[in-house]
């Protein structure tokens, strides 16, 4: 893949976006160690190490930008060039991706539904895409914690995953980027969109790079270097969950005015290879009960991959509106191994991948407006994940060609160029076309499947209603259940709840989290600000750590907050370890201050997952 030559395209300085919150930007206390000094907290016009430093940029332009090399992504880009080319017109298409190569920053279970990549490419089997085991067995149960209760799969119903593939979604998207290359489709790794740009008019004009070259205190290096602007009639926004840019169009331009907030869950993976005698490639399975209460939405999954060796994949999903703070998701997942119905998997196994990310399960009900002027939003960064399911990417890809057709009307149709109200070009169509497909169809008829689970019953009443209600309705009952608001207010004191004990782990099945974090390859420079910036650097001890006892040090899967002793010995900081960070944004999503806002570090950095 392509990447940005920086002795090419050196420094302008840009509009500093700086976060809110409650409408001023909050900083801490003189008496406060200092843990923020990312630009976008501490601007650097009032900055004097800054004063001389040359802040231009140089700007390049395209017909269509797309910012996130992801399944959505990639299938927009594919699209507009089969278009084009198709058509005989000449159409510059440009993505940028965060990850060091495509795919890096990928994780999914994944069992897919082939749907979108059927219409995409038709003959994908012979252009040898990674799809390369079947569905074999399908399997659902309830746990207990020494059993395992069967329960029924019916036809119709979200888990029946017949016709389905097991793949490494990290292997499909580097496939997919092989493909967009192929039809001729520009492709800049390790790039970090940083900003989003503007004309006077309002409407998105593009987007800015990343800047380099910056120390840890918030100085410029010898080394510093400003990154570019990529402009574009139409720009595509296909992040991924939570994405940072799509934060603040939001904002911008109001495009949660008519839905719910976003509703999330945390999907922690493990890959394992294990004992040939054991491997039964086109095997899934499904759980749901212990070891989380009833209380929480969550369940699991174990596929056996089918790709040479006996490798398999495992994990599960915890729901992010979970009350109790002292809930470690990731102890939840080692602990869930230990089950007698699968611990022998692992036993005589060996574990070779890790990782975790945020996922978007709020449905319907969260959907925002897609589109604006200068741009849409595509893929898991709106939210198309089918959550019974626990599918999203053929409605992510099926979400990004759909953009694509339109936004190919309007930058190949003079007249549409010249009636538009902005400089910017607004692909209005794209939000019918998507309530005309099946991605539509697919949530409106999930809608309430995730909601049922929080009644006073929690798991068995959503199971109830899943294999009764919504089995006879498929879907079409007349009524819409809501979320509860956002998952972050959903915490609870930690006075009013309890401690979990969790055991330790065995080093054979369970693993502490810092030797997982290994695994996932990820890595940061040391000396740049921490892109895990707070808004106000004393709420974290202040706020989360007295009230709700640091719930941070346990929602991120990565190790990156911890509460330390401070120097005098007389009460604990907070100590970011950015560099652990695998760029989940569970901590942007969970934070119950709303104090913490992910940012993209430098370019190329973060986890590199090998096919996950």
């Amino acid at each position: 893949m392509a990447s940005f030559s920086r002795a090419v395209y050196p420094l302008r300085f840009a509009k500093t976006l700086v976060k809110q919150v409650s409408g001023h930007v909050r900083h801490a206390s003189s008496s406060t160690p200092r843990i923020t000094t990312h630009y976008t907290v501490n601007p650097r016009e009032s900055d004097p190490r800054w004063k001389d430093i040359d802040m231009t940029r140089v700007d390049d332009v395209a017909d269509v930008v797309i910012v996130g090399g992801g399944p959505a992504g990639l299938s927009a880009a594919c699209r507009l060039k089969q278009l084009a080319n198709d058509k005989g017109e000449e159409l510059r298409v440009c993505v940028v991706e965060k990850a060091s190569e495509i795919g890096g920053h990928t994780l999914s279970g994944a069992c897919i539904e082939p749907v979108a990549l059927d219409e995409l490419f038709p003959d994908w089997k012979e252009r040898g895409a990674p799809l390369h085991t079947p569905v074999t067995a399908d399997k659902f149960a309830l746990l207990t914690e020494t059993q395992r209760i069967p329960l029924p799969i019916l036809p119709g119903l979200p888990l029946n995953n017949h016709g389905n593939y097991v793949v490494r979604l990290g292997n499909v998207v580097r496939w997919l980027g092989e493909q967009a290359e192929e039809l001729g489709v520009e492709i800049y790794s390790g790039i970090a969109a940083s900003e989003v740009l503007f004309h006077e008019d309002g409407s998105v004009k593009g987007i800015a790079t990343n800047d380099v070259g910056i120390h840890k205190d918030g100085s410029p290096k010898d080394s510093f270097e400003r990154g570019m602007e990529l402009h574009a009639k139409v720009t595509i926004f296909g992040e991924g969950c939570h994405g940072h840019l799509a934060k603040q169009l939001y904002k911008s331009f109001n495009l949660r005015e008519n839905c719910e907030p976003q509703s999330y869950g945390i999907g922690f993976k493990e890959v394992w290879e294990i004992d040939p005698a054991l491997h039964n490639p086109g095997y899934v399975e499904h759980t749901v009960g212990w070891p989380f209460s009833k209380d929480m939405y969550a369940g699991t999954f174990l596929y056996h991959l089918g790709e040479g060796e006996p490798l398999i994949v495992v994990g599960v999903v915890v729901g992010l509106d979970y009350s109790n703070p002292y809930l470690s998701p990731y102890q939840e997942f080692q602990r869930f191994k230990h089950h007698p119905s699968i611990e022998p998997l692992f036993k005589s196994g060996k574990r070779i991948g890790y990782g975790a990310r945020a996922l978007n399960e709020g449905g319907l009900q969260s959907v925002p407006k897609l589109t604006f002027p200068g741009g849409c939003l595509i893929g898991c960064s709106p939210g198309f994940m089918n959550v019974p399911k626990i599918k999203g990417t053929h409605n992510a890809m099926k979400s990004g060609m759909l953009a694509a057709e339109c936004v190919f009307e309007i930058v190949t149709n003079p007249d549409l160029v010249s009636a538009s109200r902005t400089i910017g070009l607004d692909p209005v169509t794209y939000e019918d076309r998507i309530r005309e497909s099946y991605v539509w169809k697919e949530l409106e008829k999930a809608r309430n499947i995730r909601p049922s689970f929080h009644t006073p019953l929690g798991l068995y009443g959503g199971l109830a209603y899943t294999g009764f209600i919504w089995y006879l309705t498929r879907g079409k009952e007349p009524w819409t259940f809501s979320h509860g608001g956002p998952d972050h207010t959903k915490l609870k004191p930690a006075a009013e709840c309890q401690v979990i004990e969790y055991p330790k782990p065995d080093n054979q099945v369970s693993f502490d989290l810092l030797a997982s974090v290994a695994l996932t390859g990820t890595n940061h420079d040391h000396d740049q600000p921490a892109h895990l910036t707070l808004m106000d650097d004393s709420v974290p001890v202040n706020h989360n750590l007295a009230v709700f006892d640091g719930p941070e040090q346990r929602f991120c899967p990565a190790g990156v907050y911890e509460y330390v002793e401070t120097e005098d010995g007389k009460g604990q900081r907070l100590q970011i370890n950015a560099q652990n960070c695998i760029h989940c944004k569970t901590c942007d999503i969970k934070d119950p201050s709303q104090n913490i806002n992910w940012v993209v570090p430098q370019g190329g950095e973060g986890p590199a997952y090998n096919g996950m």
